[in-house]
């Protein structure tokens, strides 16, 4: 291997790392904060960023043998990384349409969405950036892997602005269904994103458009 390419290989290993502890960092303030104020699409926001830890650490342990190998296939560690992303998700999907039915049924309201807003605005900038910096990793080492990964970031974007949107309604309008609204969002891509990490381990590649 090339020193470049050597170079290109470290690159995506501090990208995946720095994935895994912003994720942490996002999860917990997400989950605390959405604890508090009694907002269920921040607080499965939240428990979504934990999910991403899982993921990442099977991308980092991917970026890990094809730096020795880029031709090799896919270890069991990677594999059932990702069937435990896959549940995890289905599990994150099954505990939020309960949290939606709760709150239609009590007519819950979140005290306060503001913390919505801003964690979302963080995450959008940051993940953006990860994006843009896995993806050109990936092509400059024309490997279908990383630029997938890459791709997969999106629907962390889209899961933001999810957030973003659903906040900034409840915040200007008090909206009473703009959270379980939120959280409806959340879970359709929970969903998606389950099905995806199963597809996976089966050995099939998917771009996450």
């Amino acid at each position: 291997m090339i020193a470049s390419e050597v170079k290109l290989y470290k690159k995506a290993l501090y990208l995946s790392l720095f994935t895994i502890i912003y994720n942490v960092l996002e999860g917990i303030a997400s989950m605390i904060l959405g604890y508090e104020d009694e907002t269920l699409t921040l607080f499965g926001f939240g428990a979504d960023s934990f999910i991403e830890v899982i993921s990442g650490i099977g991308i980092t342990i991917m970026i890990l043998r094809m730096r020795q190998n880029p031709e090799s296939r896919k270890s069991t560690f990677e594999i059932q990384a990702l069937k435990v992303t896959g549940t995890a998700f289905y599990l994150l999907s099954v505990g939020l349409i309960v949290g939606i039915i709760f709150s239609i049924l009590n007519n819950h309201k979140p005290e306060t969405t503001i913390w919505g807003v801003i964690i979302s605005l963080i995450s959008i900038f940051v993940m953006v950036w990860l994006m843009l910096a896995k993806k050109n990793v990936g092509k400059k080492l024309k490997s279908d892997p990383i630029i997938a990964d890459s791709n997969c970031t999106k629907i962390c974007v889209y899961m933001s602005l999810v957030l973003l949107v659903s906040s900034l309604i409840y915040e200007f309008t008090g909206f009473a269904y703009a959270d379980i609204i939120g959280a409806a969002g959340l879970t359709y891509f929970s969903i998606s994103e389950g099905k995806e990490a199963f597809e996976k381990a089966k050995g099939k590649e998917c771009d996450c458009c």
